[in-house]
């Protein structure tokens, strides 16, 4: 006596092989993608997604090439600071963290958290 089996993705019933369990590869992909897509993130999807999001914030809160942000505001939009990919110092010593080619430095005027938010410029890279 035979049990019939279905699709993993897409539930049609499935004829052939008796170990098969997707109708065709594309159900096989679609179903493997969303089992990664609800599975808990590893350590580096976690981190390469939060550096694309920083990157993005910062892009978006420095058209000009520099610009002052109150931190609130960019935390607002899930800027989180831990998360930079490489760093600058100036001749004052100031550190700039930078998140690829987008970069803020850490200020506080008047009692409030502020970045002064900057793009790369060539004569940052080290002789």
């Amino acid at each position: 006596m035979e049990t019939e089996k279905y699709c993993l993705a897409c539930n049609k019933k499935l004829e052939g092989r008796p170990d098969k369990k997707f109708c065709d590869p594309y159900c096989k992909s679609a179903w493997h993608y969303q089992k990664t897509k609800e599975g808990a993130a590893g350590f580096y999807a976690k981190v390469d997604r939060q550096l694309k999001t920083n990157r993005r914030i910062l892009k978006s809160f420095n058209k000009a090439g520099k610009a002052t942000v109150r931190a609130d505001i960019l935390k607002q939009h899930g800027f989180d600071p831990n998360f930079f990919t490489h760093y600058w110092k100036n001749s004052k010593k100031e550190v700039y963290l930078f998140v690829y080619e987008f970069g803020f430095l850490t200020r506080y005027e008047n009692g409030k958290k502020k970045y002064v938010l900057v793009t790369w410029q060539n004569y940052m890279e080290k002789t």
